[in-house]
């Protein structure tokens, strides 16, 4: 999967599975573009992967403005002239409870981050893409973006959203030369799961973290870097006739659907 000088835009680049995508496609000779919250993460993640600071640019923005998201792809454009892939990937979790607890503000929040930010970097990229007449795009769905489950109904609405964007986009733009697809990881080991187990079990979130891949058929969690390969297939040339798929990386999980 040769990304040798291509342009790749990573949203929530400086979290697990954004950092595991970039190293690989560092790799494989892409030029970065991460974009995430925070200067210091970003920095971190330059850092620890020991990027060529001549082939990335790290950019700060909040995905739920659309005035930052325009920015973030301006400055892709006017760093390195292109892009060719886009790794829609920054999202939330949110708080988590029985649908009947949850508040309006929560529902917002998260849905303002998984479905407003996914679909500003869809609406601005596509734009550019479109003039190109080429492009990749992958949108980070979830496994629970084609079931259901309980305690977090917040982002499980967020993540079908995702589902239905990616196949839509997909659709309008098949004519254009651009193939748009999503990733839909199950439970993976990152910085967001230990987060979250934390508030569901405070006492032990290791435990937590540990029962939850004992639920997948595999009888364990992904591994950043197994979500990352996937991205890298669906961004690559070898998934040249594939679009408007969401596709699971799931240990199993939805075979028992």
């Amino acid at each position: 999967m040769n990304f040798e000088n291509k342009v790749v835009i990573i949203t929530g680049g400086a979290g697990g599975i954004g950092k595991a995508s970039a190293e690989l496609f560092a790799q494989e000779g892409a030029k970065l573009v991460l974009v995430d919250m925070n200067q210091e993460a970003l920095d971190k993640v330059v850092d620890e992967l020991q990027l060529n600071e001549e082939r990335v640019l790290t950019v700060v923005s909040n995905v739920t403005k659309e005035e930052d998201v325009i920015s973030y792809v301006n400055k892709t454009v006017e760093r390195f002239g292109r892009i060719d892939v886009f790794f829609n990937n920054a999202g939330v979790v949110g708080d988590t409870g029985p649908l009947i607890e949850q508040t309006s503000q929560n529902f917002e929040f998260v849905l303002d981050v998984n479905v407003k930010g996914v679909f500003y970097g869809l609406k601005h990229v596509l734009q550019f893409m479109k003039t190109q007449q080429y492009g990749a795009i992958v949108n980070t769905a979830s496994v629970d973006g084609l079931r259901g489950s309980s305690g977090i109904s917040p982002y499980i609405a967020s993540k079908h959203a995702v589902v239905g964007l990616t196949s839509a986009a997909a659709a309008e733009h098949a004519k254009d030369g651009i193939r748009v697809n999503a990733v839909c990881p199950a439970p993976v080991n990152t910085n967001l799961m230990h987060e979250l187990g934390k508030i569901l079990n405070p006492n032990d979130p290791d435990t937590f973290v540990k029962k939850a891949g004992e639920k997948v058929p595999m009888k364990r969690n992904a591994n950043p870097e197994e979500i990352a390969q996937v991205v890298l297939f669906l961004a690559s040339d070898k998934a040249s006739y594939m679009t408007g798929l969401s596709v699971p990386v799931d240990g199993g999980q939805t075979s028992h659907l």
